[in-house]
């Protein structure tokens, strides 16, 4: 399995040009370097070179709603990647969860938080905090990446699906289709909208053809909120008849249909609404350049590789060629740094659990990346993965294969001090 390249900096912690894993193992055995950081892995070298020769490299991000891919090339050979898996859903939920509590207690008038004015007035440029999380993870990643490799450039996906032209594709209608990339924007976005499958009969696995829910013949627009995904049989079956006569029949479905079609792709306006907050915070760190989702998905049909947020990535912006060195990117899960909250609430409200301030014990904290090795007892073995830690010295750590209980804090040996995220290939 051709694995990432390995980043590494010099005595002075200055970014060199990362080294094929061969190469790190061979300075490792030769304790010519050390291991600096394990996530991204990271070595230092014990010696420092005269004049190095570094090639800068380029960084590009694809931005999605659940997950970011990024990819490190040097020239058009990818020899770094990853996917960022942000948690902005489970903070809009935890959030819900918190306003639903304190408007309970309210209600039933027992000690509650007091309702603030609602003159209240949000600073420009504001995005709800389950949209910045996104723009400052990734800011992060980059930041950090910055630090171990010699990047001199960003690209990233600045638009997945150009709505503009979708909405009113008419504004200059001829010169739009007659490009390379003709049909690929609304054709991708209403393939994610209607779920890959045909609107009328459900089904998957079948080419799919762009059908006008209210008839081109009778007054019906190019409008994306007017098209829709069916399959041929369906298509030449409906033909130039309105919905409502189509779908008599069946009411739930035609109910569906029209609620679906007015509403905007989730991910999508996740997407749109974070993307030029992320551009200026890329341009504030890199020289940064722009691309369109359709230009990525052309070219990665063009040099027919998979679907993946990290190839996608890859094949963002003008490419002529591409070469994949590595096809394990690293996974990174955004899991937060845990919750400040005193006092643990039931699903009503009520107290039930006091929460400590101590989050350190015997060195070691929950979130932590350890490795122990156990050599007697029931619990023979070694275990590597997040720890979770007790006042009372055992820990629990969960691994690939599951949890392992109950492991002496005598056992541990720290490899990641926490970090808010979690890692895995």
């Amino acid at each position: 399995m051709q694995t990432n390249y390995v980043f590494l900096v010099d005595t002075n912690k200055q970014p060199l040009n990362p080294i094929h894993p061969a190469r790190a193992r061979e300075l490792l055995n030769k304790n010519k370097a050390a291991i600096y950081r394990q996530f991204p892995f990271t070595l230092v070298l014990h010696k420092a070179i005269d004049n190095p020769v570094v090639r800068l490299l380029t960084l590009k991000l694809d931005p999605g709603s659940k997950t970011t891919g990024i990819a490190l090339l040097d020239g058009e050979n990818v020899i770094w990647a990853a996917e960022l898996q942000h948690r902005g859903w489970s903070i809009k939920d935890a959030l819900n969860s918190r306003r639903s509590l304190r408007r309970s207690r309210r209600s039933r008038k027992t000690r509650y938080r007091m309702a603030r004015f609602d003159n209240r007035k949000r600073p420009e440029g504001w995005l709800p905090p389950s949209l910045i999380h996104r723009v400052l993870t990734v800011e992060t990643w980059v930041k950090r990446l910055c630090r171990y490799a010699p990047i001199a450039q960003a690209v990233m996906e600045l638009v997945k699906f150009d709505t503009q032209k979708m909405q009113n594709p008419e504004i200059d209608g001829i010169e739009y289709q007659q490009g390379q990339l003709a049909g690929y924007e609304v054709r991708q976005y209403l393939l994610e909208k209607w779920g890959r499958q045909c609107v009328y009969c459900d089904k998957e696995g079948v080419p799919l053809q762009i059908e006008h829910i209210h008839p081109k013949s009778k007054g019906g627009s190019n409008r994306v909120s007017n098209l829709a995904l069916s399959c041929k049989r369906c298509n030449l079956k409906k033909g130039t008849q309105l919905i409502d006569e189509f779908l008599k029949k069946d009411a739930k479905r035609l109910e569906k249909i029209k609620q679906q079609a007015k509403k905007p792709l989730k991910d999508a306006a996740a997407v749109n609404a974070t993307r030029w907050t992320l551009f200026h915070t890329l341009k504030g760190i890199l020289p940064t350049t722009t691309g369109t989702g359709a230009q990525t998905k052309y070219n990665r049909t063009l040099f027919q590789l998979e679907k993946q947020h990290w190839i996608d990535a890859a094949c963002i912006g003008d490419i002529k060629a591409i070469k994949l060195l590595t096809l394990q990117p690293l996974l990174i899960k955004a899991n937060g740094w845990g919750t400040r909250q005193m006092a643990g609430t039931n699903k009503y409200g009520f107290p039930i659990r006091h929460r400590t301030r101590q989050s350190l014990h015997f060195g070691f904290q929950t979130g932590d990346i350890v490795k122990a090795v156990v050599l007697s007892g029931k619990k023979v073995g070694q275990y590597v993965g997040r720890v979770l830690c007790r006042a009372r010295g055992s820990f629990d750590i969960v691994t690939k294969t599951g949890r392992v209980g109950d492991i002496n804090h005598r056992f541990c040996k720290p490899i990641h001090k926490k970090d808010g995220y979690s890692y895995a290939f």
